[in-house]
């Protein structure tokens, strides 16, 4: 498995922006999709964004369209959430979670294809 550590969260107003990162180690970074998930209290957690192993592939739920960016550098093990336009109800731990895929095109939507997750970072917007 690959080990993932989330970072760059912190406390922001409406519409700011932030950009957090997720630090991958290991040699088999390549190999994974990476996703990010948010989990509000009291809520599920749910799907954000997803970039493919090859990183030219990548899916966003419908509320961050247009908002949110997924990048990933595969020779600095790292992938980044650009967040713009933030509201309110951004509010939530951020989570990256790799899912080990044959497909260098695929982006997994389903939480049950991932099985590294980092630790979270929590994203604060105040209105």
């Amino acid at each position: 498995q690959v080990q993932l550590v989330e970072s760059g969260g912190g406390l922001v107003q409406a519409g700011d922006s932030l950009r957090l990162s997720c630090a991958a180690s290991g040699r088999s970074f390549g190999n994974y999709a990476i996703g990010w998930f948010r989990q509000a209290p009291g809520k599920e957690r749910d799907i954000v964004a997803v970039i493919s192993r090859s990183g030219t592939s990548t899916y966003y739920a419908n509320s961050m369209k247009g908002r949110f960016t997924i990048s990933r550098d595969n020779a600095k093990n790292t992938v980044s959430l650009q967040m713009n336009s933030l509201k309110p109800e951004d509010t939530a731990v951020y989570y990256c979670a790799g899912g080990l895929s044959g497909r260098l095109y695929y982006t997994p939507p389903n939480e049950y294809e991932y099985d590294s997750w980092g630790q979270g970072t929590q994203v604060t917007v105040s209105s």
